[in-house]
């Protein structure tokens, strides 16, 4: 530990960014870097735990705590305030193939399980982890790295999202031979096309593809496995096959009015035609959902709702409104909420603080749903009646749930309705093509602790397997998927 007082010398300083009137005018990356001194204090105030929960990836009361991928954080962030950025990057990059896109849309779960998070501010773990990789970039420190020796083995990959690309990436260094498969025209799937530009810009996914495309992977694109693409063909081609397509069924609705009315999208279905247009030919070709001088209403409180409200707001959007079901969370910790748990608080993202900037208040209203969507004589949507709800107790089983409140209808005017409710599952179509099971919750069945499937030599990672979940739990079942992968071909394995 190089510096034993740093936590207690040092402030938490965060990476700057553009305020929110100007940074809507465009589509791009809105934070800055820090100095690589300030950064280096940032790293000082590391405390170098017995016990580093930051990096311990596990589950308390159902509610995950530390680093998914076990990045060895006490390390690095000693290594960036003694200036060995080249070592510190070594040691990130020991458990994290892609610290890029964790640096700029993980949520952190390392930092809620900083022990300095106890009584003061938590490190700025997942900044340090970003200028790492940056540095990395900048300096030529990252490099392709070509297997000197490869195996006979091939192995297809389905779906170039976080686990996807994680798959390939790890058992490609491992020296098999891997191609992807994407059913759309980019490389990335969710990092692609399901989380803005704002939040991620592009150019940061294809500067990875061209370095895996450089140590040896192949990537096709167009190829909609179970449909364009026939899955025997793959079986018969390949030693393994790996399902990394997500969790593809978005949730629906059940609201009267809701069928046949025009102007309603599925969030996943409007951001990825936002950022098509938007690399395609800044939105010149007009082939995505326009919110200008709308009215927005979003169903959905979530990440997914907040990236809806960050785009509509860039449009030029006339009122934004986003519904959640579930009562506002807290402002600090409750009681029964302690640390190292994940913090159950309310949390004001991007979209929301624009939104407030714009509109002067937060967009989000708690407790509600959309009970009724009321179009025009040309079938377009109007309006909603919104419906508030509490939450009750059924005196039989115990479980909570939601009840209307009767007489507490609200009507909102609504140009375009999105829904950002969450995923039921992957699209079953893919599972159908390989023959393989699902379970209850319309996810990849496969055994405790394993991505293998009933079909052999077919496997599954990321959301298709979990559900819908975060980009560095994608990462880290991709990891771990390539390694019972590789076991599977090679009789042993020595990843890591």
């Amino acid at each position: 530990m190089g510096k034993p007082t740093g936590f207690l010398d040092y402030n938490r300083e965060g990476n700057p960014s553009i305020e929110p009137k100007k940074r809507i005018k465009n589509f791009n990356e809105f934070h800055g870097m820090l100095s690589a001194e300030e950064r280096r204090l940032q790293g000082a105030r590391c405390m170098n735990c017995g016990v580093p929960f930051c990096q311990s990836g596990m589950m308390l009361h159902g509610m995950a705590t530390g680093c998914p991928l076990h990045n060895l954080i006490p390390e690095w962030n000693d290594e960036i305030y003694k200036n060995n950025w080249e070592h510190a990057l070594s040691r990130l990059l020991k458990t994290s193939n892609f610290p890029e896109f964790t640096g700029r849309v993980c949520p952190a779960l390392c930092e809620a399980a900083c022990t300095c998070g106890m009584n003061d501010t938590p490190v700025t773990v997942k900044e340090n982890e970003l200028a790492l990789i940056e540095n990395g970039f900048k300096n030529g420190l990252v490099k392709p790295r070509i297997p000197k020796v490869r195996s006979d083995k091939r192995i297809a990959v389905i779906g170039s999202g976080p686990s996807g690309l994680a798959v390939a990436d790890s058992l490609n260094q491992r020296g098999h031979n891997v191609t992807v498969y994407e059913k759309n025209d980019r490389i990335g799937g969710l990092l692609m096309y399901g989380i803005p530009n704002m939040k991620l810009e592009k150019q940061i996914v294809d500067r990875r593809v061209k370095l895996m495309k450089e140590e040896g992977i192949e990537f096709i694109t167009n190829a909609d496995v179970g449909n364009t693409v026939d899955a025997k063909e793959l079986m018969n081609a390949y030693d393994a096959v790996v399902l990394c397509c997500g969790a593809g069924h978005a949730r629906d609705i059940n609201a009267e009015g809701r069928q046949g009315t025009k102007g309603i999208y599925f969030a996943v279905d409007f951001l990825t035609m936002n950022t098509k247009s938007l690399l395609d030919s800044n939105f010149k070709d007009g082939k995505y959902v326009k919110a200008k001088d709308k009215n927005v209403v979003i169903i959905g409180g979530g990440d997914t709702g907040n990236d809806c409200t960050g785009t509509v707001i860039r449009h030029g959007c006339k009122s934004v409104t986003q519904i959640e079901m579930m009562p506002k969370l807290p402002d600090t910790r409750a009681a029964n909420n302690p640390w190292p748990q994940w913090p159950r608080v309310c949390k004001t993202d991007y979209g929301q603080e624009e939104a407030i900037a714009v509109f002067g208040h937060d967009p989000r209203i708690y407790e509600t749903t959309v009970k009724e969507i009321i179009s025009d004589e040309n079938g377009n949507i109007k309006a909603v009646k919104t419906v508030k709800l509490k939450q009750e107790k059924n005196p039989e089983t115990g479980m909570m749930s939601m009840k209307e409140i009767a007489g507490s209808e609200q009507v909102l005017d609504c140009d375009l309705l999105i829904i950002a409710a969450g995923f039921l599952g992957c699209n079953k179509y893919i599972a159908d093509a390989f023959g393989v099971e699902l379970n209850a919750r319309t996810n990849i069945k496969t055994g405790a602790d394993s991505y293998k499937t009933n079909v052999d030599k077919v496997f599954t990672a990321g959301d298709m397997h979990r559900g819908q979940s975060l980009v560095v739990w994608g990462i880290a079942e991709g990891r771990a998927a390539a390694k019972e992968i590789d076991t599977y071909l090679m009789g042993y394995s020595n990843m890591v």
